[in-house]
């Protein structure tokens, strides 16, 4: 059981690698694109769309990191991430929960519940 958790956590650690290099591609296009731009609003907009779809997408599909290599489970998460944020968002937001708080406590909770599921994982 141990040796399965540190097992989970060395995948991560090798992966943040990788999401590391695409956040850096992903600003570099958004600052081609939006060449009058300053840096910083850019890497604003760059870390929230990462914070709101691509992290918590990603930990959502570790659950099935040995069927799907890195670059498919990060591009189906996000559009698993988007769509699991929409709906969470619209049931959160019927139970009186401000708007305001959506942006901060849905990803994190989904970043929660991946880890959780594939810590117990058996």
């Amino acid at each position: 059981m141990i040796a399965l958790k540190k097992e989970v956590f060395d995948k991560i650690r090798e992966e943040a690698k990788y999401i590391g290099l695409v956040f850096v591609l992903v600003l570099i296009i958004f600052k081609i694109a939006f060449y009058k731009e300053d840096l910083l609003v850019l890497l604003r907009n760059v870390l929230s769309i990462f914070w709101l779809f691509a992290l918590p997408g990603y930990f959502i599909m570790l659950y099935w990191k040995e069927r799907l290599e890195f670059l498919e489970r990060f591009i189906i998460g996000i559009a698993l991430s988007a769509a699991v944020m929409g709906a969470f968002s619209y049931y959160i937001g019927l139970s009186g929960i401000n708007i305001k708080y959506h942006a901060v406590l849905l990803p994190l909770i989904l970043i929660l519940v991946g880890l959780l599921v594939n810590f117990f994982k058996k």
